[in-house]
């Protein structure tokens, strides 16, 4: 009986939690700002110093203080992208854990009051901290699985992602891009020889079969 009165009473908190959430953005928003949220369809809506609702946990609600917004606002990196752009998925989606998404490489620097606080905040790594990489195998200590344990292995994997210094990241890239850096990408592959050798297939000329 006590688990069923405690489920009620949770459910009802956070009934009420949800509706405080929706009247706070049906409300007008304060003077000289603009409401987050899912109406926010274009980067060029964003033209005022974000309000967002009660609750929202993200960093850019935590960091992009009228100070920052206003000292950014109109500002594009050296590859074009505006600062609008690449706030505007956190200020659509106001349950976003970041919401702050870099143009290019340049925006760390050009937008660093922002990107900065962020970085800290999210890796613990600080403006003047310096990354360190060993890429000497020798060093690891990884000796082989005894043939109990392997046998419980049934897949590992470690995914690196890497861009392309000449082009612009995921919310300022354009099509064209995109089929430029396919186009370097594959090229480099094809090169590749030995145990590397492959044949590299195009999400846009696959054929069903190999799809499958």
């Amino acid at each position: 009986m006590t688990l069923l009165v405690q489920d009620m009473y949770d459910g009802v908190k956070e009934m009420i939690t949800a509706e405080k959430k929706l009247r706070a953005m049906q409300a007008p928003p304060k003077a000289g700002f603009i409401k987050a949220g899912p109406h926010l369809k274009k980067p060029e809506e964003i033209n005022a110093p974000l309000e967002f609702p009660p609750g929202t946990k993200s960093l850019l609600c935590k960091y992009l203080t009228p100070e920052v917004y206003n000292k950014y606002k109109g500002k594009k990196d050296k590859a074009g992208v505006s600062f609008e752009q690449m706030i505007l998925s956190g200020a659509q989606n106001v349950d976003s854990g970041i919401g702050v998404y870099a143009g290019s490489h340049d925006s760390y620097t050009t937008f660093s009051d922002l990107f900065d606080k962020i970085i800290e905040d999210y890796h613990g790594h600080k403006k003047d901290g310096k990354h360190v990489s060993n890429m000497d195998h020798t060093k690891l200590k990884c000796p082989p699985f005894p043939p109990d344990e392997a046998a419980m292995i049934v897949s590992t994997r470690i995914r690196v992602g890497r861009n392309l210094a000449d082009f612009p990241l995921g919310p300022g890239v354009t099509k064209a891009q995109r089929d430029n850096i396919e186009k370097t990408v594959s090229d480099a592959l094809k090169k590749l020889t030995g145990v590397h050798a492959g044949t590299y297939y195009s999400l846009a000329t696959m054929s069903k079969k190999d799809q499958e």
